[in-house]
């Protein structure tokens, strides 16, 4: 299980630990983009030390639920994400970590983890 950490126990900033809104596993949502194209290329989780080691390494980290380990991105495959920016979301639980995505982002070997399956929602009407 990811450590669950307390803004007093967290190795990120007071402040930015005191704003994080973890789920009960002490995870939030991770929500990886393309910085250029604004192509939303997979979720993952993070916990406050994989967070903290995306904004010191300029690398991206996630924490690995099946795996109950921490891993970067691309580590293995060398489909590496370089961190451009990330930013919080205005309820504090989730995050957009905005990347410059070397290869594929899926573990299938797609580019996006969201190629594969439209689910053939009705379109809205503008207005």
């Amino acid at each position: 299980m990811a450590r669950v950490s307390t803004p007093s126990s967290s190795p990120l900033p007071e402040q930015l630990a005191a704003r994080l809104r973890r789920d009960p596993a002490g995870l939030v949502a991770a929500i990886v983009q393309q910085h250029d194209t604004g192509e939303v290329l997979m979720l993952g989780w993070m916990d406050d030390e994989a967070l903290h080691r995306t904004l010191t390494s300029g690398r991206v980290t996630f924490w690995s639920r099946s795996r109950q380990e921490y891993w970067r991105k691309g580590d293995t495959s060398g489909h590496v994400q370089h961190v451009r920016a990330v930013a919080l979301d205005c309820d504090g639980d989730a995050l957009l970590v905005q990347v410059d995505q070397v290869g594929a982002a899926c573990h299938t070997g797609d580019r996006t983890c969201f190629d594969a399956d439209d689910l053939g929602a009705v379109v809205g009407a503008d207005g």
